[in-house]
């Protein structure tokens, strides 16, 4: 199996990569791959720049990666209520692709990570409104509030047993579609 995990951030220091990673982590017999999106960083997209210079490379790799995956783990940090610009404009590149739907029905867990209580509640809504629109395929969702007292910075894994038991059931769950997904 295949496990695509994508943090939805171009921070250094994004508490969803260091959540993605950690449920990443999870998968046993799985062939894993952590991305962030510095490597896909494009110019914004504006239909002027598509029309005279196609969609960017970056663009393709980042579908590439997803085609490639039986699983996708996506954690999405929270600005202003929805999606870091960072990921919004992947996201919009991705969808200029002629023939392909974003994220290609692959099977995802959708998370979100954040230093408050709500845990991303608005962008993990956002998503889930969204996403399949454009392909996506929501199997689980996990909300992830709090990230400073939850999370061992040190032993790079959740401390709160209660949201620890969460996720791994929640991972359990996307492992049990290895038999229908293999490529």
């Amino acid at each position: 199996m295949k496990v695509l995990a994508i943090a939805g951030s171009n921070s250094e220091v994004s508490m969803n990569r260091q959540l993605v990673a950690y449920a990443s982590s999870l998968f046993e017999n799985a062939e894993v791959e952590v991305i962030d999106l510095n490597p896909f960083e494009m110019p914004i997209y504006k239909h002027e720049r598509e029309l005279t210079g196609g969609v960017p490379q970056q663009a393709h790799d980042f579908a590439s990666k997803i085609d490639g995956a039986n699983i996708l783990l996506v954690s999405l940090p929270e600005h202003n209520g929805t999606y870091s610009t960072a990921f919004k404009n992947v996201f919009d590149w991705v969808s200029r692709i002629k023939d392909r739907t974003v994220w290609n029905e692959v099977p995802m867990l959708l998370m979100s990570a954040a230093p408050g209580g709500r845990g991303g509640a608005g962008v993990l809504e956002a998503a889930t409104k969204r996403f399949p629109f454009h392909g996506g395929n929501i199997v689980e969702t996990f909300s992830f509030p709090f990230f400073n007292d939850n999370f061992d910075k040190a032993e790079q894994k959740i401390s709160n047993e209660e949201k620890n038991s969460e996720l791994k059931e929640k991972i359990k769950k996307m492992a049990a579609l290895e038999t229908i997904l293999e490529k």
